[in-house]
Formats: structure tokens, C-alpha cells, sequence
């Protein structure tokens, strides 16, 4: 069957100034994961990934770590959607001063109550893109990676925890609550399987990490 690997990208640099590139962590869940895919024998017929330096970085490691001539394609399809200004939308005035604490477990509670708001057009402010906006340029990224290869191909794409909920969500025919809750509980550089053809996309594997269940590396699984 063919394979669309959809990839959350490594872990991202959540404290600094620019959040929008992997630490060294996340560089090192990529390599491990391209070892893991080398392992057992992947060969990856295209390769594609959204144009934020984050997912960008994620796919040239698994890439190069795998010794494959791929470059991956950039397309910005599979980009996330715009926290910060689901933030602003949500919070007004407040954002700035819950930006500067850097409190994980306080953002994730933010972004959950704001992805909801959304869900459902209740988000104040300018915002880049509605939520079946969200879900359909996602629809779009994965049909358009999948199109016009053969039955056995396998296809890498390194996006992001919300496109992937989104994207699975809808497969399943799931409501959005559903993708929010997937979105959030997505681990760093793991991964979902979906078989596809020219007829359909069937859900195989959610949130994969055997790269990193190993004594030594289970402090290497993380959220952010």
C-alpha cells in the first residue's frame, strides 16, 4: 500500500525569542527518526514539508540522516496555524504579558480555549484564515503529496501537531474538538501512517514514537 508519513517537526525552541527553529533536542529526534525509517528499509518517492524553519529543519534531518537524494518540497499548505494571532484574537491587550512568562502549561490552556473560539467563529480581531480554511489548504497539502504516485509508494511530509489533528480529523469525519485534542497531545517528531490511493486515505498509526521509546531516551519525548 502506499504510505503518506505525516511528521510533527522536532522539538522547537518554546524559550527563545524565535521559537520558529528546532533546539538541539529537536534536531536530534529528527536524525533518530530518519535512522529509524533507514532501519527499516523506507525509501521515500517524494518528500514535502510547509515553509517554517522549524519544519523545514525537520525534514532536510530525516532526509539527510537516511542518505536520500531527496530534497523536500516546501509548500505552504502544510504551515501551522498562526498561534500568535489566534493569541492576540483571544487574549487582546493581554498577549504581550503572557507571551513574556513562557508558562507552558498556561499557554496550552490559552491555545486550547482559543482553537475552540475558533472552531466555532467566535475569534475577535484579524485573523489569517478561518478554521474550514485551516481544513481545507490541509485537505489540499495531502491530496496534491499523494497525487500521481504508484501503489507502493512512501511519501514524507514534516508539518505540524494542528495540521496533523486537522487533517486526521476530518478523515475520521471526527468534530473539531477532536482535532484540538489531537493537536495537543501531538509529541515531538513523532508520526501517523495513512494509507492512500486515488480513491481514499485510511488512518493506519497515530502519534508514533518507537525512535524514542528506548531506556535511554525516554526523556527525549516532548509536547512543545
Amino acid at each position: 500500500m502506499a504510505t503518506l508519513y505525516l511528521v510533527r517537526h522536532g522539538q522547537a525552541s518554546f524559550a527563545a525569542e524565535n521559537y520558529d527553529r528546532l533546539s538541539a533536542l529537536g534536531r536530534r529526534q529528527s536524525e533518530w527518526l530518519g535512522e529509524y525509517f533507514a532501519g527499516r528499509g523506507i525509501v521515500f518517492a517524494r518528500a514535502v514539508c510547509g515553509t517554517l524553519e522549524r519544519q523545514r529543519e525537520t525534514a532536510r534531518a530525516i532526509l539527510e540522516t537516511m542518505g536520500s537524494p531527496l530534497r523536500a518540497d516546501e509548500h505552504p499548505g502544510w504551515n501551522e496555524y498562526s498561534g500568535e494571532a489566534l493569541y492576540k484574537a483571544y487574549l487582546g491587550d493581554e498577549w504581550a504579558s503572557a507571551r513574556a512568562k513562557g508558562d507552558v502549561r498556561s499557554v496550552y490552556r490559552t491555545i486550547k480555549a482559543a482553537l475552540a473560539d475558533w472552531s466555532e467563529d467566535k475569534l475577535q480581531g484579524e485573523l489569517p484564515e478561518t478554521w474550514g480554511e485551516f481544513g481545507a489548504r490541509i485537505a489540499a497539502a495531502m491530496q496534491s503529496a499523494c497525487a500521481g504516485l504508484p501503489a507502493d509508494a512512501n511519501v514524507l511530509a514534516a508539518t505540524s501537531g494542528g495540521a496533523i489533528g486537522r487533517g486526521i480529523a476530518d478523515l475520521l469525519h471526527a468534530p473539531a474538538r477532536t482535532a484540538i485534542e489531537l493537536n495537543l497531545q501531538f509529541r515531538n517528531s513523532g508520526f501517523c501512517e495513512v494509507f492512500f490511493s486515488p480513491r481514499s486515505m485510511r488512518l493506519i498509526s497515530f502519534n508514533c514514537v518507537p525512535h524514542l521509546e528506548r531506556a535511554d531516551r525516554r526523556e527525549a519525548i516532548t509536547y512543545s
